[in-house]
């Protein structure tokens, strides 16, 4: 007799199903546009089962599903759904069908949270505020903006290239600084002809926070004195009073931008770089912030109509941010799922371990109950059930598809902000 069950999800997905539902209830997410839930539901084969561990990542890719099937996860727990509309056919032609129908033949369900984990109470946007809230070890450190070539030299009399510099007074008695090369001429170099030869790479190769630097971060709990509030209170969740989308920070001292960008970078990672825009009639080192408006992910919606000092988003249309900035804003963006994947490893990976581990042996003895009426299954699902382990881990190979090229051949220009001097 076929042990096989084609109408039944591993016990252990679901513990973890109804962990996750504990934690992020699906009634939190915006129900207008989001699909969240159980999207692929593999059936269980108790004698080529997977291990008890759970693959958390933002992005459902090929890469993490390769991941998963070669980690032998039980479920992956993708933040942002990999269906978002109806199929009308399942083929090996789409590349998340491909992803789909290859986890669902090693036995690996998916499941996604996504907006129920951006508004319930500790959840996302609370996360992110408390970023921009946190305290930086030591003190927070006088802020500089870096100079363009065209501004003044520094005080110890070098250019922006770092080359010392003379005065020399032109014909109308005017002051031109040069390099102390020559005092020859130079004649204008006339462009060459490319060469053949090997050439110096001038760019770094594409940048990403990385993992390891997702699982810590120097910040401490908010010392700022501040409120917080919901932006789109969610109202009728039994337990989640405090549910809704975005938050609204407000200081009751005005902050440096300088600082929350500090402290920005310091939560999430450390990142070789990300957007700011700011008005241009000022400079980003004179801005002080009273409010923030958060949102994870893309922000439009959520803070199209806030009336906050700072927007700190993921990401922000060009009109938009041109728009905000018109106004006397200030936008930080970090690239769409950046705003999102720390989270995953500073928060929910604990979380859900803390809540699986009681929920495992709940659902372990709930399903011995279920079975012993058919003792023909009962020792082919022993193993399984007797297995106490719970793990849960973040992926190593989702990140979001942008990354930052840093230009290696030009030299520093200005300080930068964390330089007190």
């Amino acid at each position: 007799m076929s042990t096989y069950t084609t109408d039944k999800a591993s016990p252990f997905t679901r513990a973890v199903i109804s962990s996750m539902r504990k934690l992020y209830p699906e009634a939190l997410a915006d129900q207008s546009f989001d699909n969240t839930g159980l999207l692929l539901e593999a059936p269980f084969d108790p004698i080529r089962r997977q291990m008890n561990s759970v693959l958390l990542t933002i992005d459902l890719t090929k890469a993490v599903a390769d991941e998963a099937v070669e980690r032998k996860d039980c479920i992956v727990v993708s933040y942002h759904p990999i269906i978002f509309k109806g199929f009308k056919s399942l083929t090996l032609a789409d590349s998340q069908q491909q992803s789909l129908l290859r986890l669902a033949l090693e036995g690996i369900s998916v499941y996604s949270p996504h907006t129920a984990v951006d508004a319930a109470p500790g959840g996302l946007g609370d996360w992110l505020a408390d970023i921009v809230t946190g305290t930086l070890p030591g003190p927070e450190p006088e802020t500089h903006t870096a100079k363009s070539k065209d501004e003044t030299t520094d005080a110890i009399g070098k250019d922006a290239d770092g080359d010392p510099v003379k005065e020399e007074v032109g014909e109308n008695g005017e002051q031109s600084a040069e390099k102390e090369e020559s005092s020859e001429p130079k004649a204008k170099k006339r462009p060459g002809r490319p060469s053949m030869g090997p050439r110096q790479s001038t760019y770094s190769k594409p940048t990403y926070p990385k993992p390891a630097e997702l699982d810590k971060t120097d910040l401490s709990p908010s010392t700022t004195g501040h409120s917080r509030s919901i932006i789109h209170p969610t109202k009728g969740v039994e337990g989640f009073g405090e549910a809704g989308m975005g938050r609204l920070v407000r200081f009751k001292e005005p902050q440096p931008l300088t600082h929350l960008i500090e402290r920005i970078a310091h939560g999430v990672g450390s990142p070789k770089g990300f957007p700011v825009a700011i008005p241009q009639t000022q400079q980003v080192e004179d801005i002080q912030i009273r409010s923030v408006g958060i949102c994870a992910g893309s922000g439009h919606s959520v803070l199209k109509d806030v009336d906050a000092d700072l927007l700190f988003t993921g990401e922000l249309s060009h009109h938009d941010a041109l728009a905000a900035t018109e106004k006397g804003k200030s936008v930080v963006t970090l690239f769409h799922s950046n705003t999102e994947r720390g989270f995953l490893s500073s928060v929910l990976k604990d979380k859900l371990t803390a809540v699986l581990k009681e929920e495992w042996q709940r659902v372990r003895e709930e399903v011995k109950g279920e079975i012993d009426s058919n003792w023909n299954l009962a020792e082919e699902w022993e193993d399984a059930l007797n297995d106490e382990d719970v793990l849960v881990e973040c992926s190593e190979r989702d990140r979001d598809p942008f990354g930052i090229v840093i230009l290696q051949s030009s030299p520093q220009v200005g300080k930068p902000l964390s330089d007190g001097s």
